[in-house]
């Protein structure tokens, strides 16, 4: 158990410090499939089974739309996503996963849900939902910052 200090309490700067080491941990899972964390957010996000254009996945996985092109056309030539439509400006087209691509996604999801596994992160199975609902909570929260006509506000 982590000892106690006389820091002040700053949780999202701890979320952002503890993000360092998440990112590095998936890196290295996907990296044992030749995909990145984007990449598998485009697979996992049209494993759900719905079609969407680059505009929606990248609302869905938290990305710029402008730099979801280049991932998106690296799986497509990868074959792990096929595109419906010509596509191209002001035609958006659908992306779906293919065969090859769902294949991928069912090989590394064990290590993703071992990486995820409460024991793993140090927590029991309640703290571990409970953080996941508090994140759940605190990204909403704080997207809903990002739209338009938005101002933060600090004291």
């Amino acid at each position: 158990m982590p000892e106690a200090t006389d820091e002040p309490d700053l949780p999202l700067w701890e979320l952002m410090q503890t993000s360092y080491v998440v990112a590095r941990g998936f890196t290295e899972v996907f990296a044992t499939v030749g995909l990145s964390p984007v990449q598998f957010g485009v697979l996992a996000s049209l494993a759900d089974g719905e079609d969407l254009n680059q505009a929606e996945l990248a609302r869905v996985i938290m990305v710029r739309p402008q730099s979801l092109g280049e991932v998106a056309m690296a799986l497509v030539e990868r074959g792990l996503v096929e595109r419906e439509g010509p596509g191209g400006r002001g035609r958006p087209a659908k992306l779906r996963i293919t065969p090859a691509g769902q294949e991928l996604l069912d090989r590394v999801f064990p290590a993703v849900a071992a990486f995820n596994a409460p024991r793993a992160m140090g927590l029991s199975e309640r703290d571990a939902a409970a953080l996941t609902r508090m994140l759940r909570t605190v990204r909403g929260t704080l997207s809903a910052r990002d739209q338009p006509g938005h101002r933060l506000h600090l004291p």
